[in-house]
């Protein structure tokens, strides 16, 4: 006999999974983790249906703290697996209300969230 996975592997796990991680790679961007973004990142996402896959993956990271930019290619491979996905509006309204809820948006935060659209668009674009 075969145990099932108790985590099955869908696109809407992976694709929040990468939500996830992505939001990991924002608040550290700038160096750590503010109460406010917290504050914010919890208030948007309690009545989120996905709410507990995106903090336990956005917990997973915190705790493994791995390379920003290797996670970041993580992120965008996965999108990209799972391709066009109206949910990616969403994510970077997430990512803009988390980023500008303390102290507004800095350099390193805008440069993911413009890099994040526009790696989407290019690749979206080319199917």
């Amino acid at each position: 006999m075969f145990q099932i996975n108790s985590r099955v592997r869908t696109d809407n796990t992976k694709l929040y999974d990468a939500f996830g991680e992505l939001l990991f790679v924002l608040v550290k961007a700038d160096g750590e983790f503010q109460e406010e973004e917290r504050e914010t990142l919890n208030k948007i996402l309690a009545n989120h249906h996905w709410s507990k896959e995106i903090l336990w993956s956005f917990n997973y990271e915190s705790k493994n703290n791995h390379d920003l930019d290797d996670l970041y290619k993580k992120v965008l491979f996965a999108c990209y697996d799972i391709g066009p996905n109206p949910e990616y509006q969403f994510m970077i309204e997430v990512l803009e209300a988390v980023a500008e809820s303390s102290l507004g948006i800095v350099e390193t935060e805008r440069k993911i969230i413009e890099s994040f659209k526009q790696d989407l668009l290019t690749e979206f674009g080319k199917r």
